[in-house]
């Protein structure tokens, strides 16, 4: 029975996946170009998408005109200032009797025109006509004309007529006031009404206003956000992408190094695994005539040659591990090695080891003394006559290791045997790999001739070593 997939209960899901997967496509590749232009083309081209953003707020859809109808409202009036109160009227006259029309008695009248004291029948006459006038009348006794009488009156009526000033100023101000106040509002609603219908249009009693709608507002600052997150990503998605360009070259750089290093370690184990040839096969040939010559002497090399195989072979682990191993397992490959040259050469060839027993343990790369050692016979010490001696010295200089291998032959590249320099260049490119800049190789001329290779390397005792 098959089994069939039942159908997503939850489709908004997959598309809000499909969304999210969008998004991060787009990401990338606006990180990628935005990472793969300069940052004075980033400058320029913010700079036209900011004044576009400019230009596109005055076009439609973004802004647009509405044309309204609406009736024509009259104009409002601003409050007048109310007039500043008249003088008040007062006249001082005594009272009519009721019996006797001819009594006499004084009228004092004050108004705008000045203060007028007449007999009370002309003031009477006099003041009919403004009967309706308002102001303030005091009354004298009927023949009454005493001075102090009237001096009394006429200071109740200064008095009377103070107060009545100062209610009408206290009045007046509060009347400034308050059309102050009209006029300040009526001043403020009149440059709203400029304001707001400065594209008014009148007709017929009617008000045509034109009103501008815009709501791409938003967009200033949407593009002045999107500048700023470009800039950021630009700036942080390049660090990325140069640290995993970094890690990259690297991990190259690291394989590349490890292929070198296996492929040098592979070749020096080649030549640790195997004696060269015609070495073995002269050694040999050597031992079969001093068997018939001078059998002690035969004898002694082929324990010599057996030594040399025994310290030359390297085990299955010794091959693979390509490191270091200490310098007494060099010198025994190194001294069999000699004694068989020497019985080969006989009085041509001397030898010297100046090794002290402490640095027997120093760790040092193997098969590199024995193809010193074997340059410095084959191109030096063989090609010449008479021979010469080799000198092999082990010291601690400034806390590194020196190991010298001097000869007095020929000299450097002056015999008819001389190499192609294949060996001092693995040897180079071994402590290259295994020390970095930490070891050097240098040759130079030995005194009174020959030549003088010298190691040096970190002097550094091997764990476990046994001297």
């Amino acid at each position: 029975m098959n089994a069939t997939s039942a159908p997503d209960p939850r489709p908004w899901l997959q598309r809000w996946r499909r969304f999210a997967a969008a998004v991060v496509r787009f990401y990338h590749a606006y990180a990628a170009w935005l990472v793969g232009i300069s940052w004075k083309r980033f400058i320029v081209l913010s700079v036209l998408l900011l004044i576009g953003v400019q230009i596109l707020q005055s076009l439609p859809p973004f802004r647009w005109s509405v044309t309204e109808t609406i009736e024509d409202a009259p104009p409002v009036e601003a409050p007048r200032a109310p007039e500043p109160p008249k003088a008040p009227l007062i006249r001082i006259e005594p009272p009519a009797p009721a019996a006797s029309a001819a009594a006499k008695g004084l009228s004092i009248q004050i108004d705008d025109q000045g203060i007028r004291i007449t007999p009370a029948a002309e003031a009477s006459a006099a003041s009919a006509p403004a009967s309706g006038a308002e102001g303030l009348s005091i009354s004298l006794p009927p023949g009454v004309v005493d001075k102090q009488a009237v001096r009394e009156a006429v200071q109740e009526a200064r008095q009377a007529i103070r107060e009545a000033i100062a209610e009408q100023k206290q009045a007046a101000r509060e009347a400034a006031q308050a059309a102050r106040e009209a006029a300040a509002a009526q001043r403020e609603a009149a440059r709203a009404a400029a304001a707001n219908d400065q594209s008014e249009r009148r007709s017929h009693g009617r008000v045509l206003r034109v009103r501008e709608v815009q709501w791409g507002d938003f967009l200033t600052q949407l593009s002045l956000l999107w500048v700023l997150g470009s800039a950021i990503v630009k700036a942080t998605y390049k660090g990325r992408i140069q640290a995993e360009v970094k890690a990259a070259q690297a991990t190259e750089t690291a394989e590349a190094e490890s292929l070198r290093r296996q492929v040098v370690e592979a070749r020096m184990a080649a030549m640790q695994a195997q004696v060269e040839p015609h070495f073995l096969f002269n050694t040999l040939a050597s031992i079969d005539h001093l068997i018939e010559t001078d059998p002690p002497r035969a004898s002694q090399m082929q324990k010599n040659l057996i030594a040399l195989l025994r310290a030359s072979m390297p085990t299955l682990r010794e091959a693979s591990d390509g490191g270091v191993r200490e310098l007494g397992r060099e010198l025994a490959v190194i001294r069999p090695y000699l004694e068989i040259l020497k019985v080969r050469m006989e009085e041509r060839l001397t030898t010297q080891i100046d090794v002290p027993d402490g640095l027997l343990s120093a760790e040092f790369p193997p098969m590199m003394i024995q193809t010193l050692v074997e340059n410095a016979i084959k191109h030096g010490l063989e090609p010449k006559p008479e021979g010469g001696s080799l000198t092999l010295r082990a010291e601690v200089v400034h806390g590194k290791l020196v190991v010298t291998v001097a000869d007095t032959g020929l000299g450097f590249g002056r015999a008819a045997t001389a190499g192609t320099g294949v060996g001092l260049a693995n040897v180079r490119e071994r402590l290259q790999l295994l020390y970095g800049n930490k070891a050097s190789l240098t040759v130079a001329e030995n005194e009174p001739c020959g030549t003088k290779v010298t190691v040096t390397v970190p002097y550094k005792p091997v764990e476990g070593a046994n001297a």
